[in-house]
Protein backbone atom coordinates (compact mmCIF):
# COMPACT_ATOMS: atom_id res chain seq x y z
CA UNK A 1 0.00 0.00 0.00
CA UNK A 2 1.55 2.64 -1.44
CA UNK A 3 0.48 6.38 0.01
CA UNK A 4 1.96 9.60 -2.01
CA UNK A 5 2.75 13.10 0.34
CA UNK A 6 0.10 15.02 -1.18
CA UNK A 7 -2.56 12.86 0.49
CA UNK A 8 -3.39 10.68 -3.00
CA UNK A 9 -3.19 6.51 -2.96
CA UNK A 10 -0.64 5.41 -5.50
CA UNK A 11 -0.27 1.73 -7.36
CA UNK A 12 2.78 0.41 -5.92
CA UNK A 13 3.30 -1.82 -9.07
CA UNK A 14 3.15 1.34 -11.35
CA UNK A 15 6.12 3.46 -12.32
CA UNK A 16 6.51 6.31 -9.99
CA UNK A 17 10.28 7.38 -8.73
CA UNK A 18 11.80 8.99 -11.28
CA UNK A 19 15.57 6.88 -12.66
CA UNK A 20 16.79 10.31 -11.86
CA UNK A 21 15.50 10.82 -8.30
CA UNK A 22 19.05 11.12 -6.32
CA UNK A 23 17.61 8.76 -3.66
CA UNK A 24 17.73 6.09 -6.65
CA UNK A 25 20.91 7.40 -8.42
CA UNK A 26 23.27 8.16 -5.18
CA UNK A 27 21.23 6.93 -2.19
CA UNK A 28 20.95 10.39 -1.74
CA UNK A 29 18.38 10.55 1.21
CA UNK A 30 16.45 8.92 4.40
CA UNK A 31 14.24 6.56 5.65
CA UNK A 32 12.39 4.85 9.01
CA UNK A 33 10.67 1.74 9.14
CA UNK A 34 7.90 1.51 11.30
CA UNK A 35 6.47 -1.48 13.09
CA UNK A 36 2.23 -1.31 13.22
CA UNK A 37 0.51 -3.72 15.04
CA UNK A 38 -3.68 -4.22 14.41
CA UNK A 39 -3.70 -0.66 12.88
CA UNK A 40 -1.89 0.94 15.60
CA UNK A 41 1.74 2.59 14.42
CA UNK A 42 4.45 1.95 16.98
CA UNK A 43 6.99 4.93 18.51
CA UNK A 44 5.06 7.20 15.46
CA UNK A 45 6.27 10.38 16.68
CA UNK A 46 9.93 9.33 17.64
CA UNK A 47 10.43 8.03 14.57
CA UNK A 48 9.51 10.90 12.74
CA UNK A 49 11.60 12.92 14.82
CA UNK A 50 14.63 10.65 13.72
CA UNK A 51 13.76 11.19 10.45
CA UNK A 52 13.99 15.22 10.93
CA UNK A 53 17.33 14.50 12.57
CA UNK A 54 18.48 12.61 9.81
CA UNK A 55 17.32 14.83 7.03
CA UNK A 56 19.27 17.85 8.66
CA UNK A 57 22.61 16.22 8.91
CA UNK A 58 22.27 15.39 5.24
CA UNK A 59 21.31 19.22 5.00
CA UNK A 60 17.82 18.26 3.36
CA UNK A 61 14.49 20.33 3.23
CA UNK A 62 12.77 19.40 6.57
CA UNK A 63 10.29 16.69 6.02
CA UNK A 64 6.73 18.43 6.02
CA UNK A 65 5.39 15.84 9.20
CA UNK A 66 1.98 16.34 8.66
CA UNK A 67 2.35 15.19 5.04
CA UNK A 68 3.88 12.50 6.53
CA UNK A 69 1.58 11.32 9.08
CA UNK A 70 -1.58 11.96 6.44
CA UNK A 71 0.18 9.42 4.36
CA UNK A 72 0.74 7.30 7.70
CA UNK A 73 -2.98 7.31 8.34
CA UNK A 74 -3.64 6.69 4.45
CA UNK A 75 -1.92 3.65 4.30
CA UNK A 76 -3.50 2.03 7.16
CA UNK A 77 -6.97 2.80 6.20
CA UNK A 78 -6.92 1.18 3.00
CA UNK A 79 -4.04 -1.76 4.74
CA UNK A 80 -5.50 -5.15 3.84
CA UNK A 81 -3.17 -7.40 4.68
CA UNK A 82 -1.52 -9.40 7.89
CA UNK A 83 -2.00 -7.39 11.23
CA UNK A 84 1.68 -6.41 11.40
CA UNK A 85 2.76 -3.89 8.62
CA UNK A 86 6.45 -2.45 7.73
CA UNK A 87 5.55 0.93 7.31
CA UNK A 88 8.57 2.66 5.18
CA UNK A 89 8.31 6.51 5.07
CA UNK A 90 11.24 7.74 2.66
CA UNK A 91 12.44 10.93 1.48
CA UNK A 92 14.98 12.14 -1.06
CA UNK A 93 16.49 14.99 -2.27
CA UNK A 94 14.21 14.23 -5.43
CA UNK A 95 15.25 14.99 -9.04
CA UNK A 96 18.97 15.56 -10.07
CA UNK A 97 19.21 19.11 -11.48
CA UNK A 98 15.57 19.94 -10.41
CA UNK A 99 13.83 22.75 -8.43
CA UNK A 100 14.77 21.42 -5.51
CA UNK A 101 11.23 19.65 -4.26
CA UNK A 102 11.71 16.42 -2.93
CA UNK A 103 10.23 13.15 -3.07
CA UNK A 104 8.36 11.50 -0.10
CA UNK A 105 6.19 8.29 0.54
CA UNK A 106 4.58 5.74 3.05
CA UNK A 107 4.80 2.24 1.72
CA UNK A 108 2.70 -0.47 3.54
CA UNK A 109 4.86 -4.03 2.79
CA UNK A 110 3.88 -7.64 5.22
CA UNK A 111 6.39 -8.52 7.03
CA UNK A 112 8.90 -10.94 5.59
CA UNK A 113 8.55 -14.87 6.77
CA UNK A 114 11.87 -14.80 8.06
CA UNK A 115 12.21 -11.93 10.11
CA UNK A 116 8.79 -13.56 11.97
CA UNK A 117 10.55 -17.12 12.49
CA UNK A 118 14.08 -15.40 13.97
CA UNK A 119 11.26 -13.63 16.43
CA UNK A 120 10.46 -17.08 17.73
CA UNK A 121 13.76 -19.14 17.15
CA UNK A 122 16.48 -16.83 17.30
CA UNK A 123 19.80 -16.26 15.05
CA UNK A 124 23.39 -17.44 14.42
CA UNK A 125 25.45 -13.44 13.90
CA UNK A 126 29.11 -12.79 13.17
CA UNK A 127 30.87 -10.07 14.48
CA UNK A 128 32.52 -7.83 11.14
CA UNK A 129 34.53 -4.53 11.75
CA UNK A 130 32.86 -1.44 10.39
CA UNK A 131 35.83 0.34 10.21
CA UNK A 132 34.32 3.23 12.71
CA UNK A 133 36.40 4.49 15.88
CA UNK A 134 35.18 6.40 19.00
CA UNK A 135 34.80 10.07 18.26
CA UNK A 136 34.98 9.89 14.34
CA UNK A 137 31.22 10.63 14.13
CA UNK A 138 32.69 13.73 15.81
CA UNK A 139 35.64 14.73 13.62
CA UNK A 140 33.92 13.32 10.46
CA UNK A 141 30.24 14.60 9.98
CA UNK A 142 30.29 14.53 6.37
CA UNK A 143 30.25 10.09 7.29
CA UNK A 144 27.03 11.04 8.32
CA UNK A 145 27.01 8.11 11.17
CA UNK A 146 23.95 7.87 13.32
CA UNK A 147 21.98 8.83 10.37
CA UNK A 148 19.50 6.22 8.59
CA UNK A 149 20.35 7.23 5.30
CA UNK A 150 19.37 5.55 1.56
CA UNK A 151 22.94 4.31 1.50
CA UNK A 152 22.36 0.93 3.20
CA UNK A 153 25.08 -1.21 0.48
CA UNK A 154 27.89 -1.55 3.10
CA UNK A 155 25.01 -2.91 5.12
CA UNK A 156 23.87 -5.33 2.52
CA UNK A 157 27.14 -6.52 1.77
CA UNK A 158 28.22 -7.16 5.15
CA UNK A 159 24.38 -9.71 5.76
CA UNK A 160 25.75 -10.97 2.57
CA UNK A 161 28.74 -11.67 4.24
CA UNK A 162 27.20 -13.19 7.34
CA UNK A 163 25.22 -15.66 4.88
CA UNK A 164 28.35 -17.23 3.63
CA UNK A 165 29.88 -17.55 6.83
CA UNK A 166 26.92 -19.73 7.97
CA UNK A 167 25.00 -16.75 9.68
CA UNK A 168 22.17 -14.57 9.27
CA UNK A 169 23.10 -11.56 10.69
CA UNK A 170 25.99 -9.22 11.67
CA UNK A 171 27.51 -7.53 14.68
CA UNK A 172 29.40 -4.30 13.40
CA UNK A 173 32.32 -3.68 15.93
CA UNK A 174 35.31 -1.39 16.27
CA UNK A 175 38.96 -2.01 15.06
CA UNK A 176 39.74 -1.50 18.42
CA UNK A 177 37.03 -4.53 19.52
CA UNK A 178 33.99 -2.18 20.88
CA UNK A 179 30.44 -3.23 19.78
CA UNK A 180 28.41 -0.89 17.73
CA UNK A 181 24.88 -2.42 15.90
CA UNK A 182 23.64 -4.53 13.38
CA UNK A 183 22.94 -3.64 10.16
CA UNK A 184 19.35 -3.18 10.48
CA UNK A 185 19.12 -3.34 14.39
CA UNK A 186 20.30 -1.67 17.96
CA UNK A 187 22.68 -4.59 20.17
CA UNK A 188 21.18 -5.34 23.78
CA UNK A 189 23.37 -7.07 26.12
CA UNK A 190 21.67 -8.31 29.42
CA UNK A 191 23.85 -9.39 32.65
CA UNK A 192 21.52 -10.12 35.44
CA UNK A 193 19.14 -7.44 35.59
CA UNK A 194 21.13 -4.98 33.85
CA UNK A 195 20.05 -3.89 30.18
CA UNK A 196 23.38 -2.60 27.89
CA UNK A 197 23.70 -0.89 24.63
CA UNK A 198 26.47 0.68 23.03
CA UNK A 199 26.26 4.51 22.95
CA UNK A 200 25.20 7.04 19.98
CA UNK A 201 28.66 8.86 20.26
CA UNK A 202 30.28 5.61 18.29
CA UNK A 203 28.52 6.65 15.53
CA UNK A 204 25.13 4.35 15.15
CA UNK A 205 21.85 5.04 15.36
CA UNK A 206 19.49 5.04 18.55
CA UNK A 207 16.97 2.43 18.58
CA UNK A 208 13.32 3.15 18.83
CA UNK A 209 12.53 -0.27 19.80
CA UNK A 210 15.36 -0.24 22.40
CA UNK A 211 14.48 3.02 23.95
CA UNK A 212 11.09 1.21 24.41
CA UNK A 213 12.50 -1.83 25.97
CA UNK A 214 14.38 0.28 28.10
CA UNK A 215 11.35 2.33 29.02
CA UNK A 216 9.40 -0.68 30.14
CA UNK A 217 12.31 -2.51 32.08
CA UNK A 218 13.19 0.47 33.62
CA UNK A 219 9.54 0.88 34.93
CA UNK A 220 9.86 -2.50 36.06
CA UNK A 221 12.48 -2.32 38.35
CA UNK A 222 15.81 -3.31 35.97
CA UNK A 223 18.80 -1.67 35.45
CA UNK A 224 19.83 0.24 31.92
CA UNK A 225 22.93 1.37 30.95
CA UNK A 226 24.21 3.04 27.71
CA UNK A 227 27.78 2.20 27.76
CA UNK A 228 30.59 0.78 25.58
CA UNK A 229 30.45 -2.85 25.33
CA UNK A 230 33.69 -4.88 24.46
CA UNK A 231 33.10 -7.93 22.07
CA UNK A 232 34.33 -10.49 24.82
CA UNK A 233 31.67 -9.42 26.60
CA UNK A 234 28.87 -10.46 24.76
CA UNK A 235 30.40 -14.56 24.95
CA UNK A 236 29.51 -13.99 28.59
CA UNK A 237 26.43 -12.18 29.02
CA UNK A 238 23.25 -13.80 29.86
CA UNK A 239 21.45 -12.75 26.73
CA UNK A 240 22.75 -11.38 23.56
CA UNK A 241 19.51 -9.54 21.54
CA UNK A 242 18.98 -7.49 18.35
CA UNK A 243 16.46 -5.15 18.72
CA UNK A 244 14.36 -3.05 15.75
CA UNK A 245 11.15 -2.26 14.58
CA UNK A 246 10.53 -5.27 12.45
CA UNK A 247 12.27 -7.70 14.37
CA UNK A 248 11.23 -6.59 17.63
CA UNK A 249 13.14 -8.49 20.23
CA UNK A 250 15.21 -11.57 18.72
CA UNK A 251 17.61 -13.35 20.46
CA UNK A 252 21.21 -14.18 19.19
CA UNK A 253 22.00 -17.65 20.03
CA UNK A 254 25.33 -18.34 17.93
CA UNK A 255 28.07 -15.97 17.57
CA UNK A 256 30.75 -16.18 15.60
CA UNK A 257 30.06 -20.11 15.42
CA UNK A 258 30.07 -20.32 18.93
CA UNK A 259 27.37 -21.14 21.12
CA UNK A 260 26.22 -18.74 23.64
CA UNK A 261 24.04 -19.40 26.85
CA UNK A 262 20.39 -20.29 26.44
CA UNK A 263 18.39 -17.14 27.26
CA UNK A 264 15.04 -18.64 25.76
CA UNK A 265 13.35 -17.83 29.15
CA UNK A 266 15.03 -13.94 29.22
CA UNK A 267 13.92 -13.86 25.68
CA UNK A 268 10.43 -14.48 26.59
CA UNK A 269 10.53 -12.15 29.60
CA UNK A 270 11.96 -8.84 27.41
CA UNK A 271 9.39 -9.99 24.77
CA UNK A 272 6.62 -9.36 27.58
CA UNK A 273 8.48 -6.08 28.76
CA UNK A 274 8.84 -4.47 25.42
CA UNK A 275 4.73 -5.82 24.73
CA UNK A 276 3.51 -3.62 28.04
CA UNK A 277 4.49 -0.59 26.24
CA UNK A 278 1.31 -1.14 24.23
Amino acid sequence: MLALLDGTLADPDAPLVRVDDLGLLRGDGVFETILVVDGKPRELDPHLDRLARSAAMMDLPEPDRAAFERAVSLVLDNWTGGREVALKLVFTRGVEGGDGTPTGFALGMDIPAKVIGQRADGLAAVTLDRGIEPGLAERAPWLLLGAKSLSYAVNMAALREAERRGASEVVFTTSSGSVLEGPTSTLIMVRGRTLTTPPSTLGILPGTTQAALFRAATREGWAVRVEPIAVDDLYEADGVFLVSSVRKITRVHTLDGKSLPDSTELHEELVDLYESEY
